[in-house]
């Protein structure tokens, strides 16, 4: 089994895409560890705020399938990818570390995932992951938040989420 850190993210509808996405992590995975869930400016594009989460699963895919899975049910909650790359998102997860792998696959499989640096997808899963190792660098999720140049970077707690 491995050990797969994930990014979610919606701005459509987001508190219910959040909830049915850990559901169906859930139904698949068994246990799933979720971040607090955060209201982050969209990055890239004018927008909506997006609602962004962390989770880890333990899973027996492989990072291939593994992302090809989460593709499906990002489809599954009617996402468009035929607009621009940044963009609004019924849902959004991205597969950011597999072990202490490095991935390069079809598509836009790559992990470490570049987001990585931006705090949405940092700050989550530090919290949940801490002791979780960036490849490239050697260095854990906790060490690379506690020096990131977005600690300051505005995200609103969102109290009352309940995920279950």
């Amino acid at each position: 089994m491995a050990r797969a850190c994930l990014s979610l993210g919606s701005n459509l509808e987001p508190e219910a895409h959040l909830r049915s996405a850990i559901a169906a992590l859930r139904a698949r995975f068994g246990q799933v560890r979720v971040s607090q869930v955060y209201r982050t400016r969209a990055v890239g594009f004018d927008g909506d705020d997006f609602l962004n989460a962390a989770a880890v699963v333990e899973t027996d895919l492989e990072p291939e399938a593994l992302d090809a899975w989460l593709h499906a049910l990002e489809d599954a909650h009617g996402r468009d990818r035929s607009g621009p790359r940044f963009g609004d998102r019924t849902l959004d997860v991205d597969l950011v570390l597999y072990d202490e792998g490095v991935v390069e696959g079809p598509g836009h499989l790559r992990v470490p995932r570049d987001e990585l640096r931006h705090a949405f997808v940092l700050r989550p899963l530090a919290e949940i992951a801490p002791d979780a190792v960036e490849p490239r660098s050697g260095r854990t999720l906790a060490q690379l938040w506690a020096t990131s140049q977005e600690r300051d970077v505005a995200m609103e707690a969102v109290t009352g989420f309940d995920a279950a």
